[in-house]
């Protein structure tokens, strides 16, 4: 394992962003670390999981699975009783972009069924993503950990991707430095302008810049002490006021 890390933040289908970002990636010296959400909403969601899963085949990048890797997995498995809550959040548009549609199916066994049938890999590859990645006394997680509990490590798998509260208004008695994306830095920061990363001083750090709602696609490289550099790519195509009214 290499002494340091590139993290990226939730990418949501930005597949400009998430090349550009790419640029700043040595990755002779950092192992590369996706965060989870490549897709729903955004440019071109296909792109941004097959270029996440050639760096896992040719670099061995890891990518963990974010709640909207998990929304798209359950609506696969079960099209019925999940379709509603994935469509609410951005997944028709990871769906068109697999599968190219004219919008003539709109059955949600029959898109299901095309996804296995057209893009026979995407199943297994999120079934395969991790929910959380420990680095020496670095964990990332997409969403965050259960901080209410004994031991962090007793957070239910759910909760990895989807936590809010529970874990961004805890103290971290961890003793690890947390790094996580899922929610959005500018309500971390309280403030709709402010899209940069999140730090605390007991070792949070949140990277979700809301790279597709007009804010930024953050990176970082990690080592053991923490933060080395930061590099950000902004996005100007929506205003953070569109993530408060879809999510």
């Amino acid at each position: 394992m290499k002494n340091k890390m590139f993290v990226i933040g939730d990418i949501h289908g930005q597949i400009t962003m998430f090349k550009k970002l790419l640029e700043y990636w040595n990755s002779e010296e950092e192992q590369l670390l996706m965060i989870g959400d490549l897709g729903d909403r955004g440019e071109d969601p296909s792109a941004c999981f097959e270029l996440a899963k050639d760096l896992m085949e040719k670099h061995n990048a890891i990518c963990l699975r974010g709640n909207h890797e998990e929304m798209l997995l359950d609506f696969i498995k079960d099209p019925k009783n999940n379709a509603a809550l994935y469509e609410m959040n951005g997944g028709m548009v990871t769906i068109d972009s697999f599968l190219k549609t004219d919008h003539t199916i709109y059955d949600a066994y029959e898109l299901s069924a095309a996804l296995q049938s057209r893009v026979p890999w995407l199943k297994q590859f999120i079934e395969t993503l991790p929910i959380k990645y420990e680095w020496g006394n670095v964990l990332f997680v997409h969403a965050g950990v259960n901080l209410t509990v004994d031991n962090w490590k007793n957070t239910s798998d759910n909760d990895f991707v989807w936590i809010r509260e529970g874990f961004y208004d805890q103290p971290n008695k961890t003793g690890k430095t947390i790094v996580f994306g899922h929610t959005v830095t500018a309500m971390l920061h309280e403030d709709h302008s402010n899209t940069s990363i999140w730090t605390t001083e007991d070792g949070k750090i949140g990277i979700d810049g809301g790279a597709v709602y007009g804010g930024a696609l953050h990176g970082i490289v990690l080592d053991q002490e923490g933060i080395v550099k930061q590099y950000s790519v902004d996005n100007t195509g929506y205003s953070f006021n569109d993530l408060l009214r879809k999510e």
